[in-house]
């Protein structure tokens, strides 16, 4: 069944820097209905030109002379006819009757001008001399004519088109302490364009990205800035038609620079994630609002039926290895201070840990040996217990005991199969494989730890890792007990990647070997018995591709996706590695499991988050207990 992309919250955006002729608006203006109707034809909702692009910016004098003023109106007159339902951004003067000359931005669509936004922040330092031609637009609130068109001129003024809500703020307005965009995102703008016309300077360019950046991180927004091109006049400055796009603090695209030819940048952005965002965020919602912000345009809404979106299949791993790398330099960070802060308050002598030979348990392993470091000289011992059962297979046994040799930890084996097997005769349990068979060992292990802790005055470490709780793959009062667990905002995906990393950079060559050996172990809770010494349950053929359910999870609490958007994003990242069949498979586990296993991050011992997405019920996420999860598998089951 095709996909109307439109439906999912996006949303499609051209910038473009057409090359202009300067002084010459009907020239412009074709150029601009161009570029409109090619752009609109790719399903753009909103082609935004650079400041003065039906003039030029750098007509200077030029501006103030009537043939060139009444020309503009012309040529603006005749773009507005050209225009459908795209909606259509340009720069012109605009001469109010008090003969004010203001520097506007046009909102022209469906063969009319829906508004105009006049510039505030007049520039008139350094190389800027716009005072000289152009009024601020502070306090202009009017209806302005031109031809047979009547609009408003006025910057407390917002304009739609289909569900999303922009507004315009124009080059300086960006760069003042109070940008106008942060008035236009607290009275409902998810997007944020800027036509700007900003020369080119050693360095400016990466200080104007990181403000675009910033500022669409600053309102929840997204933010679009098209500058002027290269076709500008070149006798003091040169503009370089940079383009940019920016949502919530993550650069989209930008343009190349420079070109004397049309300079052009298309994003998709998501305005369902970005109102999950400020529904999510109380300081955006307690912001001073106006009561005298008008809205114009159209709810008519441009289908896509394709999108221009990175999908990507890990979503809590970075893709660029530096920033990968820094992330999980990060991660260690604050699990090591996490721990140690609690270590320092409890005055304990010992780090009470047991060790599976998993990833999970290596990883909260490496961080008592980083505390130790930070703790130094007066750090708390490692207390290293393994407790071999049933299921424990010789391949995990012996990383235990060479990660214990090679970092010169004592390590204390405990088996638990006798105490088990006179638990279970105590229950009159048959001692089949069975869930009872599973948590005895579980809880037996846990009943060890915290009875040795007490022994030898000490702490039992956490290992259960977000993914795990997110499934509620842990053992109530077992595995889902400890003192402090430092794992607890780790996702599976990225506990694999912090290991690796702390392979690559912190551990010599025996323990590099060693960790290696984990990350090569399939990931399994070893409880059902073993075959001849060989692991025999596996977990991801239990409850699914762990890849899967952190895909599931980012989407569901980061970014606020529907069961269907997040089944339809699934089925497009990892399209050649599962079928549809198996990730709407999946999905229903993620849900069924998640809504059902609440109860267990109710009574969640602390730990630290590391990122955006956490559990736990003191912090980010809280829910009732009694949820089911019939309304969201009903809207899998729909599609």
């Amino acid at each position: 069944m095709p996909i109307d992309y439109s439906e999912l919250g996006l949303i499609r955006i051209a910038a473009v820097s057409p090359a202009i002729q300067i002084a010459d608006p009907h020239a412009n203006a074709e150029a601009i209905a161009d570029a409109y109707r090619r752009f609109a034809d790719r399903s753009c909702s909103v082609i935004l030109t650079p400041e003065m692009s039906l003039t030029g910016y750098t007509c200077e004098d030029l501006f103030l002379k009537e043939d060139l003023l009444a020309r503009t109106q012309e040529a603006l007159l005749q773009l507005a006819g050209s225009t459908g339902e795209s909606h259509l951004i340009v720069g012109a003067p605009c001469v109010l009757v008090d003969s004010r000359v203001l520097n506007c931005a046009y909102v022209l669509a469906e063969g009319n001008i829906l508004g105009a936004v006049p510039k505030l922040a007049i520039p008139n330092h350094g190389e800027f001399y716009e005072r000289r031609w152009f009024s601020s637009g502070q306090g202009v609130a009017s209806y302005v004519r031109s031809g047979d068109k009547v609009f408003r001129v006025d910057t407390q003024q917002l304009f739609q088109v289909g569900s999303a809500y922009y507004g315009i703020e124009i080059c300086e307005d960006l760069w003042s302490p109070q940008p106008l965009s942060s008035q236009h995102a607290v009275q409902g703008a998810q997007i944020l364009l800027n036509p700007s016309a900003s020369p080119e300077l050693v360095s400016k360019a990466d200080y104007r990205r990181e403000l675009v950046r910033i500022q669409s991180a600053r309102c929840l927004a997204g933010y679009v800035y098209a500058g002027a091109g290269a076709t500008e006049s070149t006798k003091d400055l040169v503009y370089g038609g940079h383009l940019l796009a920016a949502e919530n603090g993550v650069i989209l695209g930008q343009s190349d620079r420079y070109s004397l030819e049309e300079n052009a940048l298309v994003v998709d952005f998501d305005v369902q994630k970005l109102a999950h965002e400020r529904r999510s965020n109380s300081t955006f919602a307690t912001v001073q609002r106006s009561n005298t912000y008008i809205v114009q345009g159209t709810s008519s809404t441009i289908s896509l039926q394709n999108h221009l979106r990175i999908l990507d299949r890990h979503p809590f791993v970075p893709d660029d290895v530096e920033e990968s790398d820094a992330r999980a330099e990060e991660i260690m960070h604050i699990q090591t201070t996490g721990l140690a802060r609690r270590v320092r308050q409890v005055g304990c002598q010992s780090l009470v840990i047991g060790l599976s030979g998993g990833l999970d348990s290596t990883l909260a392993f490496l961080v008592c040996l980083e505390v130790l470091k930070k703790l130094a000289p007066s750090a708390p011992k490692i207390a290293a217990i393994t407790l071999p059962g049933p299921g424990t297979s010789d391949h995990t046994l012996e990383t235990v005991r060479r990660l214990c040799e090679i970092t010169e930890i004592e390590l204390k084996e405990i088996p638990i199969q006798e105490a088990v097997e006179h638990h279970l005769e105590d229950l009159g349990h048959s001692k089949d494989p069975d869930l009872v068979f599973e948590n005895s060992q579980a809880r037996e292990r846990t009943q060890i730890l915290f009875d040795y802790a007490n022994k030898v005055d000490g702490i039992v470490i956490g290992t259960g890792d977000l993914s795990e709780l997110a499934l509620g793959w842990c053992t109530y009062n077992a595995d889902h007990m400890s003192s402090y667990n430092v794992n607890v905002g780790v996702p599976k995906t990225l506990i694999k990647y912090v290991v690796q990393w702390y392979a690559t950079h912190r551990a010599d060559s025996a323990l590099r070997e060693t960790l290696i050996r984990v990350l090569e172990t399939p990931i399994s809770p070893e409880l059902i018995p073993h075959e001849e010494g060989k692991m025999t349950q596996f977990t991801e053929e239990q409850v699914g591709p762990f890849e899967l359910h952190d895909f599931f999870l980012y989407h569901f609490l980061r970014t606020g996706a529907s069961a269907r958007k997040i089944y339809i994003w699934a089925c497009e990242a990892f399209q050649d590695a599962y079928t549809h069949s198996d990730v709407k498979y999946w999905l229903r586990v993620f849900f069924n499991r998640f809504f059902a296993q609440q109860f267990k991050r109710t009574t969640l011992p602390a730990g630290p988050k590391v990122g955006t997405v956490s559990l736990s019920p003191r912090g980010d996420w809280r829910m009732p207990d009694e949820v089911d999860a019939f309304t969201f598998l009903k809207s899998i089951d729909d599609f």
